[in-house]
């Protein structure tokens, strides 16, 4: 009797990954449908930045595709643009434990911030600097102010901290320094990018300076009146908040037809303000 023979299965194709997979989610039709509704008019200039950005970024090819996707489309809500060399935003990577996969997260720097400031049309003057050894003359310390002058070879000395400064148009103005302990201290008690033994990691392992600037300015400006746009951006903005994005999935699904697009989050519990007239959204958590 003939032995009778079984066919062995094909094996499954392994999931498409990195660039491949991010390509693959840009390129599916529900995803054009969604950028469409989502970003109109901004859907192809999207679409060619954030395919750049991660065709050069190995690190965000190994990130969920979507979590890059929706990463980009907050920075380009609020018109900023994605390239890291501006500073105004960033898609930063990180492992999410839960899920064990890396995610991608947006991030505003603080180039960011004083762009949205300076657009909601409140600030008369506003900036944000680092301090550097024997420029502090004086500090009242009970109005905030500071008495400064540059150094003349400021750029040899040593940076002991960062000072933010705002006028608004109705003549109110204030004034934040913080030091260089207060901030990094922040830093590593309030934000997730951090290596396993606890080091700061990503943005401000390696751009500490523009990370303490936005952390004192994003303080700061919790004593401004928060236009729609800006409540809007902090909101969004994934620094000092916990990482447990809600599934994208909840949000946005190629495979299932019906996806609600309108519910994209992030868990928060900002800290309560006083109610501002321009404010429609939750205040940020205060800086410090």
């Amino acid at each position: 009797m003939a032995a009778t023979q079984t066919a062995t299965p094909a094996a499954a194709a392994a999931p498409a990954t990195g660039l491949k997979a991010f390509n693959a989610l840009i390129a599916n039709p529900k995803t054009q449908n969604y950028l469409n509704d989502v970003l109109q008019d901004k859907k192809s200039q999207f679409v060619n930045n954030i395919v750049a950005l991660v065709t050069n970024s190995d690190l965000l090819q190994n990130c969920e595709p979507q979590s890059v996707m929706f990463s980009g489309i907050k920075a380009t809500a609020l018109n900023l643009p994605l390239d890291p060399n501006l500073g105004f935003a960033y898609i930063i990577p990180y492992w999410d434990s839960k899920s064990k996969t890396q995610k991608a997260q947006f991030q505003m720097g603080y180039r960011g911030l004083l762009q949205l400031a300076i657009r909601s049309g409140q600030m008369a003057a506003i900036n944000v600097t680092d301090v550097r050894e024997g420029e502090i003359i004086d500090e009242d310390i009970l109005t905030g102010e500071i008495k400064m002058k540059k150094a003349a070879d400021r750029t040899s000395k040593k940076i002991i901290g960062y000072v933010a400064y705002m006028r608004l148009t109705n003549g109110f103005s204030k004034t934040l320094y913080c030091t260089r302990e207060e901030v990094e201290l922040h830093a590593i008690r309030f934000t997730k990018q951090k290596t396993k033994d606890g080091k700061l990691a990503n943005v401000w392992a390696s751009d500490f300076d523009a990370m303490a600037k936005k952390t004192v300015l994003k303080a700061l400006l919790k004593y401004a009146p928060l236009s729609t746009e800006m409540a809007e951006a902090i909101s969004l903005d994934d620094d000092n908040m916990d990482m447990r994005v809600i599934n994208p999935a909840a949000a946005y699904a190629p495979d299932v037809v019906e996806a609600e697009a309108e519910t994209i989050a992030m868990e928060d519990e900002p800290a309560a303000q006083e109610p501002q007239p321009q404010t429609t959204a939750a205040a940020p958590q205060p800086g410090f």
